[in-house]
């Protein structure tokens, strides 16, 4: 199904359908109609004499300085050229293609100003399968991403690299890829393409969509790791939650019930006569279920900011907001602090489900707390030290999260002569945020490896059927390990099962939708 840009309805998995998958865009008819009736006002001031912020002036500091009629197109490119300053490794193929996407809903929206052949070449070059080259450091959230869509406005007007498929070329070869030729933008419409905060929001959008499938693997993770513990599923029960209902956790302990239905391994220990389990296994839904209302706390966010007009000056039309008349209004739309705030919180959030996890597998590891299974998962401990390692790397990834846990959107370092004197800092939170998003998942793939070997350690007693499928299919991809082998090979595989989400898939075939 083609998305179609409305300004109105973009929404993340679309972001994602077209940004990973190559879905292709169109234009919702309407919009049009909406960018040409303003552009014909922004053409009207840059006709005339009255200086217009972002339309016939320097910019930033320089917003006093008026810019001669017949100076405006080079106004416009030196504005692109001096802001394209990113530097870093360049965002993911796909986080750039979102960034792009995301700037074309912006213009959609149809407060910028532009003509609407800017945006039919943002589409174009979307639909051809291309990206541009934006590198992942040197924004400080207000006015918005500059640096990162200067990078995307470079590759309209023909200049610096760009992504066909990603394999990397020049600007201008995409643009003949796509059937385009350069742009030659006109008054208003460089700033109105760098204005806003669309590279946080793109690599935040594509990180949440990442921390909400983690959150299904850690239910699924943590139940068989409960299950190879010989813990309880008492804690689960609905009262407890129903007694504090809290959205999140009530949805985690209905998933944990679940999968440990029919679970052999539950009834074989069911008159053991402990009391009670460790917090790792016990409040699962009380940790997951937090970090599953963080996240929709930040999904709400980055929803509004998708369909959002954030770019400065912004021009409205007879009727809108129920005003009369045309005006050109500058404002701090572009400013990201609520996007930075929320992706702050979703690195905090997620990191909480590896933080956790790691204490289910030192459960799992350490033959104190193991209820019976040898020391480190290992048949013949000491000879081998088995999954031993597999720990102390889960608690280096833990410790870098930490330190990327601590917020950006604290910080705010004054620019532009102190006229942009307090900044979000939104791109560093996003880009610390996909960070942790990776490590998160690898933790709990170090702890799908070790549940799954101490199930097999249970000597033929079985999980749940849902539990007992992602087990099988774990072994399709990692056998069981008797002795000690290259573990590096076991994490790249389950690093790879968990990316391709293929944990949930399986307790879907099982007859089991997570929530």
């Amino acid at each position: 199904m083609t998305i179609v840009l409305d300004g109105a309805s973009l929404h993340p998995a679309a972001v994602e359908a077209v940004a990973s998958a190559g879905r292709a865009v169109e234009i919702a008819p309407a919009v049009h109609a909406r960018m040409e009736s303003a552009r014909r006002l922004v053409d009207e001031i840059a006709a005339g004499d009255d200086p217009v912020y972002g339309i016939n002036t320097g910019f930033g500091a320089l917003a006093e300085v008026k810019v001669e009629r017949d100076k405006v197109e080079i106004l416009q490119r030196n504005l692109i050229l001096s802001h394209a300053v990113g530097v870093g490794e360049p965002l993911p193929f796909a986080t750039a293609r979102a960034l792009m996407l995301l700037r074309a809903n912006t213009l959609a929206v149809g407060h910028s100003g532009c003509r609407p052949v800017v945006l039919s070449h943002l589409v174009g070059l979307l639909n051809a399968g291309i990206a541009p080259y934006v590198p992942c450091k040197g924004s400080v959230g207000a006015s918005g991403d500059l640096a990162p869509l200067a990078h995307v406005a470079l590759l309209l007007i023909g200049e610096g690299p760009a992504y066909i498929d990603d394999t990397l070329t020049t600007a201008k070869r995409a643009l003949a890829h796509a059937g385009l030729a350069p742009l030659v933008l006109q008054a208003k419409e460089g700033l109105a393409l760098i204005n806003g905060t669309q590279a946080m929001v793109a690599s935040g959008t594509r990180s949440l969509l990442v921390a909400e499938e983690l959150t299904r693997l850690a239910d699924i993770v943590g139940a068989l790791s409960l299950d190879a513990l010989k813990g309880t599923d008492r804690a689960f029960d609905r009262r407890i939650h129903d007694a504090r209902p809290h959205p999140g956790q009530s949805t985690c302990a209905a998933n944990l019930r679940a999968l440990l239905d029919g679970s052999e391994l539950l009834k074989s220990h069911a008159d053991c006569g402990k009391v009670q389990d460790p917090y790792s296994l016990r409040c699962m839904p009380q940790v997951h279920g937090a970090t599953r209302d963080g996240l929709a706390y930040v999904r709400s966010v980055l929803e509004r900011e998708l369909n959002a007009a954030t770019d400065n000056p912004l021009v409205f039309l007879d009727g809108d907001s129920g005003m009369s008349g045309h005006d050109v209004i500058s404002g701090g739309n572009f400013h990201g602090q609520p996007v930075a705030l929320a992706l702050d919180f979703l690195a905090i959030c997620t990191a909480e489900l590896a933080n956790i996890s790691e204490r289910r597998i030192e459960q799992l590891v350490n033959p104190a707390l193991s209820s019976g299974l040898p020391a480190f998962l290992s048949p013949d401990p000491g000879l081998n030290s088995g999954f031993m390692i597999l720990q102390v790397t889960a608690a280096s990834l833990i410790n870098e999260n930490k330190v990327l846990c601590h917020p950006a959107s604290t910080d705010s370092i004054p620019s532009s002569a102190n006229r942009e004197d307090h900044v979000s800092m939104g791109m560093t939170a996003a880009n610390k945020a996909w960070n942790v998003v990776y490590n998160v998942r690898r933790v709990l793939g170090i702890e799908l490896l070790c549940a799954a070997q101490a199930v097999d350690l249970r000597e033929g007693v079985k999980p749940g059927p849902a539990l007992c499928a992602v087990h099988a299919e774990v072994r399709k991809h990692v056998p069981f390990a008797p002795c000690d082998r290259a573990f590096i090979d076991d994490l790249e595989a389950i690093e790879m099962f968990c990316a391709e989400g293929r944990p949930e898939q399986v307790v879907r075939d099982a007859g089991l939708a997570l929530a």
